[in-house]
Parts: structure tokens; sequence; C-alpha cells
């Protein structure tokens, strides 16, 4: 350029220039994705490379971004077809026999406790008559003392809330009287 620049022209070259890095920077993380494995999906780069959702489907970019999704969708299928990926014929044969299995661990929990449930009863009709009375008056007693203790407890609340309420009054009733002096104050200046 022989003439002086404007500051049209000073923008419109930053504009350029910035433009030119954001799409660099697009170009990049689709790389790096790629290198990663990484599934490429449009809003996926946009978010990597911290860029607007419209500058991944500019022209130019949108079809690197095609590109390489078309590549990685080639090497899914040349993955399976080689046989290091599992086919969905695989997975859904792989999910019936952990759902037999499961069956069968089911069928074993359900055994073991029923034959659990059947000791206990055992045990309890060993106990002699005797020892499950001492048992029940233990427990009787203990739940005596529970309601005692509960009713104390419950005179205590009621008691709290009764003196909750009556400093509540007074705090009202002072809060009142302060406005009237206030008032008597301002009309008396």
């Amino acid at each position: 350029m022989t003439g002086k620049r404007t500051p049209a022209d000073v923008l419109r070259e930053a504009r350029k220039k910035d433009s030119l890095a954001k799409r660099t920077r697009v170009l990049a993380v689709i790389d790096e994705m790629k290198a990663r494995d990484e599934p490429i999906t449009f809003l996926g780069a946009a978010r990597a490379a911290r860029v607007s959702n419209w500058l991944v489907y500019a022209d130019g970019v949108r079809e690197y971004i095609e590109a390489a999704r078309k590549g990685q969708a080639g090497q899914k299928a040349r993955a399976q077809q080689a046989g290091t990926t599992a086919s969905a014929a695989s997975l859904a044969t792989d999910l019936e026999i952990t759902r037999a299995e499961f069956r069968r661990t089911r069928d074993e929990r359900d055994r073991l406790k029923a034959k659990v449930q059947r000791g206990l009863g055992h045990q309890v009709a060993q106990a002699g008559a005797t020892e499950l009375a001492a048992r029940i008056r233990d427990l009787t007693t203990k739940a005596g003392q529970q309601d005692a203790e509960l009713a104390q407890a419950r005179t205590q609340v009621a008691e709290l809330t009764a003196e909750r309420d009556t400093a509540l009054d007074e705090v009202a009733g002072l809060r009142t009287a302060l406005r009237q002096m206030t008032r008597q104050q301002n009309a008396l200046r």
C-alpha cells in the first residue's frame, strides 16, 4: 500500500487476522480430537476451540469437520470388520448372558434369604417362654421411659415457645414505643 491506511482498513485487517486465528484454532482442535479418537461434532468443536457456533459452519471449516467425521465413521466400520470392536449382535449376546447370570444370582439370593428366615424362626421357637417374657418386659420398660422423656421434651418445647412469643411481643412493643418517641422528637424540632 502506498497511501495512508484509514481506520476502516486497520479494522478490516484486524478482523481478518482475528478470523484467521479462530479458524486455525478450530482446525487444530479438530486434529486433536481425531488424534484422541474423540467423537467429532460441530458443537463439540466450537466449545473446545472457544468460538461461536456459526464459525464451525462457515465455508472451509464445515468441510474440514465433515471430512474428519467421515474419516471417523470409516475407521469405526473398518475396526468392526476387522473384529477389534464388538458388533451389535455380540453386544446383544453379552447382554443376554449377563441377564441370565443376574437371574441366577437373584434366585440364589432368594433361596439363601429363605434359609436364614427359617433359621431365625427356629431359634425363636426354641427360646423359652420365660426368656421371651423377660425380653418383652425390658422392651415395655424402655418404651415407658422413652414416652416419659418425650412428654418432658414436649413440655419444654411448649414453655420455650411461650417464652419466645412473649419476647416477640415485648420487641414489638418496644419498636412501637421507639417509633412514637422518634415522632415526638421530630415534632419538637
